[in-house]
């Protein structure tokens, strides 16, 4: 094999030597959005709709699918702990479990964080902390757009009797 040849081969495996690293280190894959909260006696509007704009008394409901490296899910054995952690300081732990309620269909980790009426309206930024059984953790955050950020507008659910 000629020198050329040799540098070829050198620099595609230590290009394939990068690929593989990087795959390695992505070791958690995350899925996940927000919708309205299941219906609260008397609530008017739909729910289980992606939303990210809520009025107080509202339940937020964060939605996490995390994959393995392998592909397959990280259930509650796989992780320790699964935690969506707000701007302001706020943590909400989320639970695996089959969804939804009746005739699941899926399972996923979630969590539902009623707005109460006193808090104030604007924007939130989150982020999905994962901990896995040796307490190694990896962040997941949405999109850094206006729109993709939780979001208190003025006003409350309606609800009718």
């Amino acid at each position: 094999m000629s020198i050329l040849g040799m540098m070829r081969v050198a620099a595609l495996s230590t290009a394939a030597m990068a690929f593989v690293g990087s795959a390695e280190a992505a070791n958690l894959f995350f899925e996940g959005d927000m919708v309205r909260g299941r219906p609260q006696e008397g609530a008017t509007g739909p729910t289980c709709v992606l939303n990210s704009q809520f009025k107080h008394l509202e339940h937020v409901v964060w939605r996490v699918r995390v994959l393995k490296a392998d592909g397959q899910p990280a259930d509650d054995k796989a992780l320790k702990s699964l935690v969506v952690q707000m701007s302001d300081g706020q943590t909400f732990t989320l639970a695996y479990g089959k969804h939804p309620r009746g005739t699941p269909t899926d399972a996923f980790w979630a969590t539902a964080w009623p707005i109460p009426a006193s808090f104030p309206t604007g924007s939130l930024t989150y982020k999905v902390v994962a901990t896995n059984l040796d307490g190694a953790t990896q962040e997941w955050a949405p999109f850094n757009v206006d729109l993709s950020r939780l979001t208190v507008v003025p006003g409350e659910v309606t609800f009718t009797k």
